[in-house]
C-alpha cells in the first residue's frame, strides 16, 4: 500500500475532504483534541497530521504524582466524533492517565464507527442523561443511564451509537495518549459470548440503580465489581454521606487516587481545605490522606483507585 504525508492546520477539514474523496478513516489520536489521523481507500493510504502532533508513547509512562484540583466550568474542546472534552487532569500526570468530563450538548445519533483502543485501563461513567452503545461479544446494544458505567477492557471492539442531549459522562483512562483503531471487518452486534478476557480485564457493565448501598468508612457507597473485572487494577465507588459528618480516606499505596463530584457541595480537607462544587475534580497524591466534610445531603463522589500500573513488569 502507498502512503504519503499531509501536513495540515485543521484535521478535521482534511479527514472530511478525503473522506469526500472515499477514504476511510483507520486510526486517530488524541480522542480529546485530534492530532494525527490514518486514512485509506484502495491501496492508497494518507497520514495526517498537525504541526503539534506528537508520536504515541512506545510504553507506559511513568507515573508522576501531584495534587489536581479542576473546577466546574472550564474550556471544552471538541474531539473526536463530534463530542466535547473536558480535561480534568491538564498535567496528565506525567502522561500515565487522562480523566475527561465529556458532553454532547445536542443529542440523537452520535457519528461514531466500531472501534477499539490499545492502553492498558478505560471506564466510562455517566453523569447525566444516557447514552445507547454497542460492545464486542456483549449482545445487543444497550442503554446507559445516570450513575451506570462501563469498564472498557483493552481492544474490546465497541461504538456509541445515540445519547439524550445534554449527556454527560466521564472517562479515565490510562495511558493518557492512546490511539482510536477502526475494526472496519467487525459489525456489532455480533454473537453474545459474555466473560471474555481482554488483555487480563473482562467487560463490565455496572447498573447504579440494581445497586444497593452499603456502609462506607461511616458513609455509603455502591459497591461495583471494577476491582475483579480490571484484575485489581482499579477499584471504584459512588459515595454519599448518608448519616456521616465526615469521610476520612486513608493514604493509598497505589496511584491513581481520583475524585469527580457527580452532584453536591463538600469540604475536601487537604492542604488547608477546598470547597468543591458540583463537576469539580481533583486527585490526590498517593501515600497522603485526606476527608470530606461539610457535605450536603445530594453529595455524590466518583471515587477512583488505580494500582501501580507497572508493579509486575
Amino acid at each position: 500500500m502507498s502512503e504519503r504525508q499531509i501536513v495540515c492546520e485543521d484535521l478535521s477539514l482534511a479527514i472530511d475532504d478525503l473522506r469526500r474523496d472515499g477514504f476511510r478513516l483507520d486510526s486517530i489520536y488524541p480522542a480529546d483534541d485530534p492530532r494525527r489521523a490514518t486514512l485509506s481507500r484502495a491501496g492508497e493510504s494518507v497520514l495526517l497530521t498537525t504541526p503539534d502532533a506528537v508520536a504515541l508513547p512506545e510504553q507506559l509512562p511513568s507515573f508522576e504524582s501531584e495534587f489536581v484540583l479542576t473546577r466546574a466550568g472550564g474550556t471544552a474542546g471538541e474531539g473526536r466524533a463530534g463530542m466535547m472534552y473536558r480535561d480534568l487532569i491538564p498535567s496528565r500526570l506525567g502522561g500515565r492517565y487522562i480523566a475527561s468530563h465529556v458532553t454532547i450538548p445536542d443529542g440523537g445519533p452520535v457519528a461514531d464507527w466500531v472501534h477499539f483502543h490499545r492502553l492498558a485501563f478505560q471506564m466510562i461513567l455517566v453523569r447525566r442523561g444516557w447514552v445507547r452503545v454497542v460492545y464486542q461479544d456483549q449482545g445487543e446494544p444497550f442503554v446507559m443511564n445516570e450513575g451506570d458505567f462501563v469498564l472498557q477492557p483493552p481492544e474490546i471492539r465497541h461504538r456509541v451509537l445515540e445519547s439524550s442531549p445534554g449527556l454527560e459522562v466521564v472517562e479515565i483512562s490510562a495511558p493518557a495518549l492512546h490511539e482510536t483503531l477502526a475494526d472496519h471487518e467487525l459489525s456489532l452486534p455480533n454473537r453474545a459470548q459474555p466473560g471474555g478476557i481482554f488483555a487480563g480485564q473482562y467487560f463490565l457493565h455496572h447498573i447504579a440503580a440494581a445497586t444497593p448501598w452499603s456502609e462506607f468508612n461511616g458513609a455509603e457507597a455502591q459497591d461495583t465489581a471494577m476491582d475483579k473485572a480490571s484484575s485489581g487494577i482499579a477499584d471504584l465507588r459512588v459515595i454519599r454521606p448518608g448519616c456521616a459528618a465526615k469521610i476520612d480516606f486513608a493514604a493509598h499505596d497505589g496511584e491513581l487516587v481520583f475524585g469527580f463530584v457527580l452532584d453536591g457541595r463538600a469540604r475536601l480537607d487537604y492542604r488547608g481545605g477546598f470547597d468543591l462544587g458540583p463537576a469539580d475534580a481533583f486527585a490526590i497524591p498517593p501515600g497522603e490522606a485526606f476527608s470530606l466534610e461539610q457535605m450536603s445531603d445530594d453529595f455524590r463522589l466518583l471515587s477512583l483507585l488505580t494500582a501501580r500500573l507497572d508493579a509486575g513488569a
